[in-house]
């Protein structure tokens, strides 16, 4: 918590913008100047992407590019914020071994995929489970402090039913989220520069939800839960918008790395965490419309296709059906970014609209 020494000599780095403002910046230059050699240590070690065969036949130049680039990202994003945020606050804490033991998860998926040769990696059940554990025991934790959280979930466009408790059901709803959260980014991540920017927009409107859930005056002119301490959690925000910046760098077609599993695990995981200790967890599903769409069509593929033996895209993901009907990669992927700042701005929206 450098922050705590540097306001003994100045109080300006005890505002939380400023802290928010630094970390921004420190994320990127950390990631971008850490980027050049994280990829020709990656190249070193041969962790090249491994491409499934019955992807795109367009897909095919990129096999061998450097995978598990995820590994600078949570460098990126756990350093800043354990310098600049109060590591002494749960939703601190909570939020950065989410992004840690996420992504430890993703790492063994990648390195059974490149390492071991196995493009399926771990099983889906193995991974779920796991994942499932960790979100209840953060869970258990922040409930376990007096910091006033609840088991509340927020209703947003509705101003008669800000909330609703949901009791016992909560912690199996934190898992539907969080989880949930990571591997639609997981699934989203299949082309060059596609889940990072959508992420950093995503981000950066948490970290405004953040802010005001931290704040009693904001928060209560909003009518949103004021959760004490959930103000730090921002520079968390901050830190994966700049780290993701600072990733894009490398990552923007034709891309010089790629995540891999240990990216997209950890900062959907770190996400869907923020919706839930912000008290923010339907509105994820607008912020994130994009990671909603890609998972949505893998599910509506799988579901037709046993059901009725047709598939409702020519291929899953959704953004590999429109590779297919012809657009060019580029193409695809800037016109989803323009989708994902749509569903932000709506879910900035829901600030006013109650």
């Amino acid at each position: 918590m450098l922050y705590l020494i540097l306001s003994k000599y100045h109080r300006l780095f005890e505002y939380l913008t400023v802290r928010i403002g630094i970390t921004a910046v420190m994320a990127f230059l950390l990631t971008v100047l850490l980027g050049p050699w994280f990829i020709k240590w990656l190249k070193h070690l041969q962790v090249g992407q491994v491409i499934r065969d019955d992807g795109p036949e367009t897909h095919q130049i990129k096999e061998g590019t450097p995978t598990m680039g995820g590994v600078l990202i949570i460098l990126g994003v756990f350093v800043p914020a354990a310098l600049w945020a109060n590591l002494l606050v749960p939703y601190v804490q909570v939020t950065l071994a989410v992004l840690v033991l996420f992504g430890a998860i993703g790492l063994w998926d990648d390195y059974r995929k490149v390492v071991k040769r196995n493009a399926k990696g771990v099983r889906g059940p193995v991974k779920f489970i796991l994942e499932a554990a960790i979100v209840l025991a953060i869970v258990v934790y922040i409930v376990g402090f007096d910091t006033g959280y609840t088991t509340n979930v927020s209703i947003p466009f509705w101003k008669r039913y800000t909330a609703v408790d949901i009791g016992w059901a909560y912690p199996i709803f934190a898992v539907l989220v969080i989880s949930g959260a990571a591997n639609a980014v997981n699934l989203t991540d299949g082309l060059d520069g596609l889940a990072i920017a959508p992420f950093i927009i995503c981000s950066i409107t948490y970290l405004i939800f953040a802010y005001i859930a931290g704040r009693a005056d904001w928060s209560a002119y909003l009518l949103l839960p004021h959760i004490r301490g959930a103000g730090e959690v921002s520079i968390i925000c901050a830190a994966m918008a700049g780290a993701g910046l600072g990733f894009l760098w490398f990552n923007a077609y034709p891309a010089e790395v790629f995540m891999g599993d240990v990216g997209s695990l950890a900062l959907g995981g770190a996400l869907g965490t923020v919706a839930v200790v912000t008290k923010q967890e339907l509105v994820l599903v607008i912020a994130g419309g994009l990671f909603v769409m890609e998972a949505a069509s893998v599910i509506l593929q799988v579901v037709s296709f046993k059901l009725r033996g047709k598939r409702v895209f020519r291929m899953a993901p959704l953004h590999h059906h429109f590779e297919l009907l012809g657009w060019s990669e580029p193409k695809v992927i800037v016109r989803f970014w323009i989708l994902a700042i749509i569903f932000s701005i709506l879910a900035l929206g829901t600030l006013k609209i109650r």
